[in-house]
């Protein structure tokens, strides 16, 4: 193949160029790869339905029949062994579910904890 001696520098300003956007478009305008997005997406769906749902796990703490008696027990448990705790009390069980959430037991400990 035989290219003409004027074409060569366009060719590599079109290759160089491209390189150079996209290496700027990644960077620093912001562009996400579909997967990037996707997970974004993912985490942002997960933070809100936590969000929404801590009150409730929360609400359902304090609404049962030994709730004083409970918190004192939640004091006396270390950090780390409160989102277990909250667990097993179902309280970060979501209707509908069979499993406690561990996210919202975990939000909902840090917010019980702040009860204290």
């Amino acid at each position: 193949m035989n290219i003409s001696q004027n074409l060569r520098p366009a060719i590599w300003g079109v290759v160089i160029g491209a390189a150079a956007i996209t290496t700027v478009g990644f960077s620093s305008l912001g562009w996400t790869l579909g997967s990037t997005a996707d997970q974004m997406a993912s985490d942002r769906a997960e933070t809100a339905v936590v969000g929404v749902l801590t009150p409730i796990c929360v609400e359902k703490f304090q609404h049962q029949a030994n709730a004083p008696a409970k918190l004192a027990e939640l004091n006396k448990v270390s950090s780390w062994d409160r989102e277990s705790m909250i667990e097993k009390g179902g309280w970060s069980t979501v209707p509908g579910s069979d499993t406690p959430n561990s996210a919202v037991a975990r939000a909902c400990a840090e917010r019980l904890g702040r009860l204290l």
